[in-house]
């Protein structure tokens, strides 16, 4: 299965799971996204670990993660919970799994289905953690053991077949450690505080569990109090012994402390060494004869028919605009120029006109390019993409731009030295000396712009990608551009990320946290899309980049850019997903 049937596959299967979650909770604002559950613009906290995304190709086990999220919108208080909650990770995974497990036994006998699809889930995580090597562990059976127990508690269904005789020695000890509280959770599972009290009983005996298996492991002396490393056992994605070729790989994202201690105020340490070229201005005349050659070659092979295209963009971006108009007409306004013909003819009824209208593209759409290190294997179809849009959206009547971002050196080059020269403060922001580089200007026709856009191909100028930055910029010069002479107004504009990662400074996740780039880049769509006069799309060279951009597309780098991939691209202009 290519990465496009893949993500097509993946976002129906995300559409209709967020049907249903909508529908069992209540919820309108409730959607799925790289696997992921958000209400609105935030991201809901996983409450167990086999809640986690499944792999997309089995849908009902997906459906089943969904219905147990429906349920803990629809009978939890996540406030009540987390003033409840033990101060022990390892308590406070027991504790948070205990209360995934009331809400799903609140399940009513109607609900047939939601009661098949959660228990198909669990089943699909039990089978997957005894195929992992946590199972050998005496912490990773404990822990299934008491998954497996306080489950069959609550809801009355009987322990996972497979795992009974391999659980059974485990099982007894817990129903002697932990005999009241267990009778307690089925008892006042319809009341969550009451509940939560047999639920902290239970999740620090466990706890306690944990650590006496790790001292008597380690000896006494090694002990220590950090349980940490129970907590993320018990919390890890157990997709094993699944195929990864076949799934969109999803873009990794976090939130950053530093960002968040700084009330979300990005930083930049200096901006000295930030430059905005144009690209052509970079490479040497004739190495960039040779690569317009090679561009040129290349769209050639590909067969793409540009006039085509062209048409496909009108259709999509064009609007009736009125153009001239038509005298002689037999209604309409009256023309002024006809009005003798009225006297010299009574009878004459044709002295009217109407405007004509012709379909005008009045849309700027800017192709902005990740030029980072990583994008270097896949110059040949990113160069390509970028040369026939631009071509393609220039017939069309639309303005077009291409745009790159990366820095001017490797680890921070000359903003970390002036840094570790002012004594490395803490936190200080990007670090890096930004490079932002102009392929085409918008109001520069193709046949100009072809040395330019011919050093797409240029792996040298590829190093770090600094994400949230380039979209500000990218916005801003959509918003400044003039009319380009036209005497006319731009009414849409599109921006179109393309990229094949997370944004990445090395420089920059050392001097603060891994994620200060990536949650920037968020922070910044949001406020971009906010404003509502630019659309921001996502297109990922191999990658779900739905962690960051609402509206995206997964393409494959394997596949040879052709009309199939160009209209993909349209269908994400368009607003319409792949089925």
């Amino acid at each position: 299965m290519t990465v496009a049937v893949a993500s097509r596959q993946q976002q129906r299967t995300e559409e209709l799971c967020g049907a249903a979650v909508r529908a069992l909770s209540g919820a309108p604002d409730l959607h799925f996204r790289a696997r992921r559950l958000y209400r609105g613009p935030r991201l809901l906290p996983i409450a167990a670990p086999h809640l986690y995304p499944p792999p997309e190709a089995d849908f009902g086990s997906f459906r089943g993660a969904a219905d147990g999220l429906a349920l803990r919108v629809l009978h939890s208080d996540a406030a009540l919970h987390r003033s409840l909650a033990p101060a022990s990770m390892a308590a406070r995974t027991v504790f948070d799994l205990l209360e995934q497990q009331r809400v799903e036994s609140l399940v009513p006998p109607a609900w047939v289905g939601a009661r098949a699809n959660l228990r198909h889930r669990f089943e699909q995580w039990s089978a997957a953690f005894m195929a992992s090597d946590l199972f050998e562990t005496a912490s990773g059976l404990l822990l299934f053991s008491v998954a497996q127990v306080t489950r069959t508690r609550l809801t009355g269904e009987p322990v996972y077949e497979p795992g009974e005789d391999a659980i059974e020695t485990t099982r007894g000890r817990l129903a002697q450690e932990l005999g009241l509280p267990l009778a307690g959770l089925r008892r006042d599972r319809h009341d969550q505080a009451r509940f939560a009290v047999h639920a902290q009983a239970v999740a620090e005996k466990v706890a306690d569990m944990l650590a006496a298996l790790r001292a008597g492991a380690a000896g006494a002396a090694d002990a220590g109090d950090d349980d940490t490393t129970d907590a993320a056992l018990f919390t890890l994605r157990v997709d094993f012994g699944h195929e990864a070729d076949d799934s969109v790989v999803v873009a990794a994202s976090g939130n950053s402390r530093v960002l968040e201690q700084a009330d979300h105020h990005y930083r930049i340490f200096t901006r000295d060494f930030d430059e905005e070229r144009a690209a052509q201005d970079l490479v040497r005349p004739a190495e960039l004869r040779e690569l317009r050659e090679q561009l040129d070659a290349r769209v050639a092979g590909s067969g793409l028919n540009i006039g085509r295209l062209a048409r496909a963009f009108q259709g999509l971006l064009a609007q009736p605009r009125p153009d001239d108009w038509d005298s002689g007409q037999d209604e309409g306004r009256i023309d002024g120029r006809r009005l003798a013909q009225l006297v010299a003819s009574p009878a004459e009824r044709r002295l009217f006109r109407t405007e004509h209208l012709e379909p005008q593209a009045q849309a700027q759409v800017t192709l902005l390019l990740d030029c980072s290190g990583s994008m270097k294997q896949h110059l040949p179809l990113v160069s390509v993409l970028a040369d026939v849009m631009a071509r393609a959206l220039e017939q069309a009547g639309a303005r077009a731009e291409v745009l790159g971002f990366t820095t001017a050196a490797w680890n921070g080059g000359r903003a970390a030295k002036a840094w570790q020269i002012a004594g490395r403060p803490p936190h200080p922001g990007r670090l890096n000396e930004q490079r932002h580089l102009v392929f085409k200007a918008a109001a520069t026709p193709w046949r100009r712009a072809r040395p330019g856009l011919a050093t797409l191909q240029k792996a040298e100028l590829y190093r770090e990608g600094i994400d949230g930055e380039a979209v500000q910029w990218a916005c801003g010069r959509m918003r400044d551009a003039d009319d380009a002479g036209e005497g006319r107004a731009i009414d849409r504009r599109i921006l179109i990320v393309v990229s094949d990662g997370s944004p990445m400074d090395t420089a920059t996740h050392l001097a603060n946290d891994v994620h200060y780039l990536d949650h920037h880049l968020r922070r910044v769509v949001a406020q971009e899309q906010a404003r509502g006069d630019i659309e921001i799309l996502g297109l990922g060279v191999g990658l779900d980049l739905s962690p960051y951009y609402g509206r995206c597309q997964a393409l494959d780098p394997a596949a040879a850019i052709s009309q199939a991939t160009l209209r993909e691209v349209l269908d994400l202009m368009a607003g319409r997903r792949h089925r």
